[in-house]
């Protein structure tokens, strides 16, 4: 499977691997994709995690709050939510 986002109206989906490898090309299309309103990014189709996805997270969540907008995260694989606690940022991702 192709690493990548779709948007379905107001969620993001998130699919494919989340690594070093390939964290700033989806950090920077989920950015261009989030807007003023409030999105639920969906990533029960990750196939796989490094702690840069817990940075990506936390990139678009700052995104969207400098849009006034909110985002709410589904579907978290259980890897990433170990890793948000790891690194002790598990409060600021909003999971759903």
């Amino acid at each position: 499977m192709k690493d990548m986002i779709l948007r379905d109206g107001n969620r993001l989906i998130v699919s494919g691997a989340v690594t070093i490898e390939n964290v700033v090309k989806l950090t920077e299309l989920g950015s261009a994709m989030l807007n003023q309103e409030d999105w639920v990014i969906d990533m029960q189709q990750v196939t796989e995690v490094d702690s840069s996805a817990v940075s990506m997270l936390l990139e678009w969540q700052r995104r969207a709050h400098r849009q006034n907008g909110q985002i709410q995260f589904a579907n978290l694989p259980e890897a990433l939510k170990s890793l948000a606690q790891l690194y002790g940022v598990s409060e600021l991702i909003p999971m759903g």
